[in-house]
């Protein structure tokens, strides 16, 4: 475990941090979400410098990024993005907990045997009781599911999400990565117990459209708000790929969540033709795949990752940025769902 230094300058947040800020409803719901949310998915485990996290944690929030979406598998290792975050909240955000959102998942594996991992009663509930620990919290503001579990019934899981609104755990709950048909089924469950299923979370970017067919429409049917992750498509949407090259400390290079495959010619192509209508625009590929999934008034946030300051500022710089129904058309022909999809 990092240790944090207790003797870095006191954090006192800019004054003007709400200012620039777009803040879009979650469904039907009084819940104003941050149009872009920082996500702690691959950043804030132990490989990653504590002050270096706590330098992105700070220029975020004072940017008007009051949303925090972490997930109890996070790290490297697992569960560690939540006791480094937790480390951080305590010296430098404990005062400020009534402004920000702090989002939780579980679902995926965590620990070995049969209660390490999917959607029992069990595992929700113990998981929880372990995420607050680790963050140091009372309650977080959206406990999701993190996958659907075709084992459990479903009911089961919402029992557990019901019981985590009820013992003040968690304000509202929400799940991820959920087909449509099962969004709806876990909304119903829900109401037994008269608990809104509040949110839905899942990847949406211009290489990635799955969700624009039959969720979409469904989560807005429901007033269920939807929260994208990986906008940038694991680093795709961006120009770190397109000169042919692989960095050694990408994601392709470690092949666990983007492999070299991936770097087809019809990747090349389409990022390449993208990156063109974004340099017209002013603007960097990674800023113009921002733009692009919040032109969508039914996503109430995207996710960021961030590994310094730097990239984080470049991409606030896409909520300056609209995009005219015109370079909407000529976008079309390379937003192609699949590109860069997996291939092992």
């Amino acid at each position: 475990m990092q240790i944090l230094n207790s003797y870095a300058t006191p954090y006192h947040p800019v004054a003007e941090r709400y200012d620039a800020m777009e803040y879009r409803s979650l469904g039907r719901s009084g819940l104003k979400m941050p149009a872009l949310s920082l996500g702690f998915w691959h950043n804030f485990g132990d490989d990653k410098p504590l002050q270096v996290q706590r330098d992105i944690m700070r220029t975020a929030f004072d940017h008007g990024i009051t949303h925090w979406d972490l997930a109890n598998n996070y790290g490297p290792p697992a569960g560690s993005a939540e006791s480094n975050v937790g480390l951080i909240f305590a010296q430098d955000f404990k005062h400020l907990r009534d402004e920000l959102l702090i989002t939780s998942k579980a679902g995926f594996a965590l620990r070995p045997g049969p209660y390490g991992a999917w959607g029992s009663k069990k595992y929700l509930v113990h998981s929880l009781d372990q995420t607050l620990l680790k963050l140091g919290i009372d309650y977080v503001d959206i406990y999701y599911h993190h996958l659907d579990d075709p084992d459990t019934p479903i009911e089961e899981t919402a029992e557990a999400l019901a019981l985590a609104v009820t013992s003040g755990k968690a304000l509202y709950v929400g799940v991820s990565n959920y087909p449509a048909d099962r969004l709806r089924e876990m909304a119903a469950a829900l109401a037994q117990w008269r608990i809104p299923l509040r949110a839905y979370q899942g990847p949406y970017s211009m290489f990635d459209r799955e969700i624009e067919e039959s969720v979409l429409p469904t989560a807005a049917d429901l007033g269920v708000g939807t929260i994208a992750y990986s906008p940038l498509q694991q680093g795709l949407l961006t120009d770190r790929y397109l000169d042919g090259t692989v960095p050694a400390d990408s994601r392709a290079a470690r092949g666990k969540f983007l492999h070299e495959k991936a770097l087809s010619s019809a990747y090349y192509e389409r990022a390449t033709a993208l990156q063109g209508i974004a340099e017209r625009r002013g603007q960097t590929l990674a800023q113009l795949a921002l733009t692009w999934v919040l032109r969508d008034p039914a996503v109430s946030s995207a996710i960021i990752g961030a590994s310094s300051v730097e990239q984080l500022r470049s991409n606030l710089a896409a909520l300056a940025a609209d995009l005219s129904d015109d370079e909407v058309a000529a976008i079309e022909p390379y937003a192609v769902h699949g590109t860069g999809a997996r291939t092992w």
